[in-house]
């Protein structure tokens, strides 16, 4: 799949070469871009110029408050709207380009999402709620059990897997959301908030177990949050500032 080359090397390509990354693997690359929000007479600058690229296998972590943006970036990488300018690939597919079913066929099979409040089926075992997305994307019943059962015990909850979500912590449902998202084997998950009804021990587990699963399952890891404990666990730290995105440079030691 052809990639286009950017004129001059950003920073994160820079930093994943320096860690033995092919900065050409990127699973998300988005140029110049720009989302804004208008009421009446009103304009709300989101995003300014936002240029990203991300390599496969990597953890990122966007970091900024409430209203920084983070949440509007992270739904125009993962095609849930559109920006007022610019470009977004995913895995080389220029996402502008792509009509609506073409969209919802790349989000079911390469994209994951994992949410702040969990989302899981209520009336459905955990295994079940990993199991759902492999059965709408038609795989065979006899793979998706093995897979839910694989995932399940990845997230450390092969003890839980027939437990329904009102039988589980928030931490278990939260391992629960993550299987799920791994559950077609995606490029990239895409995480909004993931620690936020957690407390500091049990958000500190999850945003581990994140970092593994990069390894694990050679996924691209990208977390919008405000905790701060997401920047000494990622492998890349970026700061939105008022829609402004700019890579956080490690201390010196």
């Amino acid at each position: 799949m052809s990639q286009e080359t950017l004129r001059g090397p950003s920073a994160v390509s820079q930093a994943a070469s320096q860690h033995g990354n092919n900065a050409d693997d990127l699973v998300v690359r988005a140029v110049g871009v720009q989302r804004i929000y208008r009421t009446g007479s009103d304009a709300v600058h989101a995003l300014k110029g936002v240029d990203l690229e991300v390599p496969r296998g990597r953890m990122v972590a966007l970091m900024g408050r409430s209203g920084s943006g983070k949440t509007t970036l992270l739904n125009l990488i993962g095609g849930l709207d559109q920006p007022d300018a610019g470009e977004i690939y995913l895995e080389g597919h220029n996402l502008r380009t792509l009509t609506d079913n073409g969209l919802t066929r790349l989000r079911r099979m390469r994209v994951g999402f994992v949410f702040q409040s969990f989302a899981l089926l209520p009336v459905l075992s955990a295994f079940e709620n990993v199991e759902l997305p492999m059965h709408i994307a038609g795989l065979g019943r006899r793979e998706r059990q093995r897979r839910a059962r694989e995932l399940l015990e990845l997230v450390g909850l092969g003890r839980r897997m027939h437990h329904r979500p009102f039988e589980l912590s928030g931490g278990e449902q939260q391992r629960v959301g993550i299987a799920r998202a791994l559950a077609n084997r995606p490029a990239l998950i895409l995480a909004d908030e993931p620690t936020g009804e957690l407390d500091s021990v049990t958000g500190l587990q999850i945003l581990k177990l994140f970092h593994r699963i990069t390894v694990t399952e050679n996924v691209t890891v990208i977390v919008a949050t405000h905790d701060a404990t997401a920047a000494e666990v990622a492998m890349h730290t970026y700061d939105l500032v008022d829609g402004v995105l700019t890579l956080r440079q490690p201390e010196p030691v």
